[in-house]
């Protein structure tokens, strides 16, 4: 079997999206002394409709390579590769703009409310319901998906829902935040070594017809990740490059028009929330566009594994990252949610559970998912 090389596996499509991506990101800053509050409306639409456009040519790409690496890798580890590339980055791009100036005290506890409700809820919600329809249900690895459950209702409790109780005004204490970030650490890293080695098989299909290996003549088992690794590590590594360089400019673009979408909402009486929901959706739009697709093609797992995960990792990371920086910098980093917030929290957990502890996902799980977020939505307009 020939392996494959640079050149074909680089294609100019993919060439042309790397550099439409970076060359808006730098139009962007150079154009940044008109985009300046208050832009006028023309330009002002003309500037959303551009990055919206570029961010969606541009997640197309990542969607290619994230699926071609899913392919080679088997999961979990393809759905964690695009999982963690685009949460790294945005764990990054926050605590930048924290080291920055200005006060962004509730940066962390914005980005974690909108980035839950928009995984478990809509993209969830959506793929469930599109790919219930289609296969009118879908057999999933309930082992693997209680164990992300299992940690997202104790990293999103040490998150959003502690600090309000023994925090003060709705922030850690010092003495309080160093055993939180050890805890949070350290739960997630066990998590990842467990996913990553022994616990490896809960994360994968259950469903036969959908292994990789039952689709071989053969029908010889997956070679092991090391193995994998070995073989092909020229296309892995090209592909990872490819996939990395391509979202990079999506998360930038993402928060560079986060001025913008204020200055348009708030024109049209918005809620300021909104715009955080928004730039949310549009970071993790790759991911969202790769669930979809998985979920059409009956792959319940391949769901579970990039939704659930990455707001395992978000939380994870997100949380210990402010809160150092907060430490260091002597900011105080507010986390507590308000009561609404925490209700469709607590809602949106136990809703999953009971989604997920089912044999069959199908489409009604998948409503019930959607008219949680429609609330959410409601809530911010109150």
């Amino acid at each position: 079997m020939t392996r494959p090389s640079i050149r074909q596996l680089i294609t100019p499509i993919d060439i042309v999206r790397v550099a439409l991506g970076w060359g808006a990101y730098v139009v962007l800053l150079v154009a940044h002394p008109l985009l300046a509050p208050p832009v006028p409306g023309p330009l002002l639409t003309v500037a959303l409709v551009g990055i919206v456009s570029v961010i969606l040519v541009c997640a197309f790409g990542v969607v290619k390579q994230a699926e071609a690496l899913a392919h080679r890798l088997g999961d979990p580890y393809g759905s964690l590769v695009l999982t963690l590339s685009i949460v790294l980055i945005e764990v990054i791009l926050i605590s930048a703009v924290m080291l920055g100036p200005g006060e962004h005290a509730t940066i962390a506890r914005d980005s974690v409310m909108a980035v839950s409700m928009i995984i478990l809820n809509l993209v969830i919600g959506l793929a469930l319901l599109l790919g219930g329809i289609r296969h009118r249900g879908m057999a999933h690895n309930r082992t693997g998906t209680s164990a992300y459950l299992a940690m997202l209702v104790v990293l999103v409790a040490l998150a959003v829902a502690l600090p309000g109780l023994i925090g003060d005004g709705g922030a850690y204490t010092v003495g309080q935040e160093i055993p939180i970030i050890v805890l949070t650490l350290g739960l997630y890293a066990f998590f990842l070594f467990r996913q990553m080695g022994a616990q490896a098989g809960d994360f994968t299909e259950v469903d036969a017809r959908l292994s990789h290996a039952a689709t071989r003549p053969e029908a010889e088992p997956r070679p092991g990740i090391r193995a994998v690794l070995s073989t092909h590590r020229t296309e892995v590594v090209a592909r990872l490059v490819l996939l990395v360089v391509t979202v990079v400019p999506i998360v930038l673009l993402s928060h560079d028009m986060a001025a913008l979408l204020d200055d348009g909402l708030g024109r049209l009486g918005a809620p300021v929330a909104l715009a955080g929901l928004l730039i949310a959706g549009i970071v993790f739009l790759p991911e969202s566009i790769t669930a979809v697709r998985a979920a059409l093609n009956g792959e319940a797992q391949r769901v579970t594994n990039l939704c659930h995960g990455a707001l395992v990792s978000t939380v994870g990371l997100t949380i210990p990252a402010v809160l150092l920086i907060g430490m260091l910098t002597g900011q105080t980093v507010v986390l507590a949610e308000s009561p609404a917030n925490l209700l469709m929290l607590g809602v949106t957990l136990l809703l999953s559970i009971t989604t997920f502890s089912a044999k069959r996902v199908t489409a009604t799980h998948g409503a019930a998912h959607l008219a949680t977020f429609a609330v959410y939505v409601l809530i911010l307009f109150s």
